[in-house]
């Protein structure tokens, strides 16, 4: 009997994430089909995406780039802004949904595709950082997984599966350190954009890799951990592992500690997302730890890191907070990258919002769209001042 190919639909097709994505996909044509593809204005590549694996519906977040499309590929379902977003991930031929969108836009196409009844393969993290108490909830309803791209989580999620939950003492996120991780805090204060794009260990985004660089990313990643898994923030400790080979543990209550390790390389979660409950097999190298020779450990400076600490009373206190956090850091980060603001004036910019937010609690997709629309206002106009 043959099986039936998993029908993906993926937004974010551009980024680091979806062309990996992509690239998982075309090792394996007899087991998965490209049903839509979603992505923001990069139309080079992304025509080559659609030339490639022929998707029978395609999205642009960017209205003009959408129009640009229109005129080059006359035979298609070209569709545009969230709506057009959201189209994709509803698609009734889909079977899962790649939510792999940048910033906090992904939480509306990720939380309509739950609602159509869909899987969510997730590395659009800001979905969960602002609206997990939404997305869990319709996940629950729907009766549809939640399966972790971002290696942490993904760690997490291997360590747990086949463990009672009750028995978890501890989830321990790993963290590379970033690229200032041994940079006095002094000097950092004045890092320019190079300087904090350059990661050590992952090749990523712009935004994602000045939140490694701040270690905003491991905060972020500390309330999607709380809601994927169900865990209180006070038992979601932060661990700085400069050689990214663990990528998070668990500690159970009788001292067991369970790990996941591999090689620094996000096809390797990827894959296990796409093909869950099967394994993927890959031509990557193995780890050799004869070779690594040393795995070293650290506690995160919550002084020189201060965005750590800054998640943390955002995800404890919850409601509508963690979108505040959320959305002044992405405009602070897009306003640092402009050279706006300094490296230091990110967590400054995060820290005023927060303390200026009246937090209310979730009860519907508006209430976090109205914080986060209000976070954005608040923050540009700071940043103006």
């Amino acid at each position: 009997m043959t099986r039936k190919k998993k029908r993906v639909s993926i937004l974010g097709s551009t980024g680091s994430i979806g062309v990996n994505v992509l690239d998982v996909i075309s090792r394996f044509p007899e087991k998965f089909e490209v049903i839509g593809l979603g992505a923001n204005r990069n139309i080079s590549l992304f025509e080559r995406q659609i030339k490639t694996f022929k998707p029978k519906e395609v999205a642009l977040y960017d209205d003009e780039m959408a129009e640009k499309l229109k005129k080059k590929i006359r035979n298609g379902k070209i569709f545009s802004g969230v709506e057009g977003l959201n189209r994709i991930a509803e698609n009734p031929e889909v079977d899962l949904i790649v939510s792999a969108i940048v910033g906090a836009v992904g939480l509306i196409p990720t939380y309509y595709g739950i609602k159509a009844g869909k899987d969510v393969a997730l590395a659009n993290k800001e979905s969960m950082v602002i609206g997990g108490d939404l997305i869990t909830r319709e996940a629950k309803k729907k009766k549809v997984k939640i399966l972790p791209i971002d290696s942490e989580h993904s760690a997490i999620f291997q360590s747990i599966e086949g463990h009672r939950k009750e028995d978890i003492k501890r989830v321990i996120l790993t963290a590379s350190g970033g690229p200032f991780f041994n940079t006095p805090k002094r000097v950092m204060e004045n890092v320019t954009p190079e300087q904090a794009l350059k990661h050590p260990n992952w090749k990523m985004g712009k935004k994602i890799t000045i939140d490694c660089a701040n270690m905003m990313n491991k905060g972020l990643e500390a309330i999607e951990a709380k809601w994927l898994f169900d865990i209180d923030m006070d038992k979601i400790n932060v661990l700085v592992h400069p050689e990214s080979i663990i990528h998070s543990m668990v500690e159970y209550v009788d001292g067991s500690v369970v790990a996941q390790l591999g090689i620094p390389d996000m096809r390797i979660p990827i894959s296990l997302a796409l093909g869950y409950p099967e394994r993927l097999p890959n031509s990557l190298p193995s780890l050799n730890l004869a070779k690594q020779k040393k795995l070293t450990f650290f506690k995160p400076d919550l002084n020189k890191f201060p965005c750590i600490a800054l998640a943390y009373e955002a995800g404890k206190k919850g409601g509508t907070m963690p979108a505040v956090l959320n959305a002044s850091n992405e405009e602070a980060v897009i306003a640092y990258l402009n050279k706006k603001i300094s490296f230091k004036e990110i967590p400054a910019v995060v820290k005023t919002a927060m303390k200026n937010h009246r937090n209310k609690k979730i009860n519907k997709l508006d209430d976090v769209l109205e914080a986060d629309l209000w976070a954005r206002r608040f923050a540009r106009e700071l940043i103006g001042n």
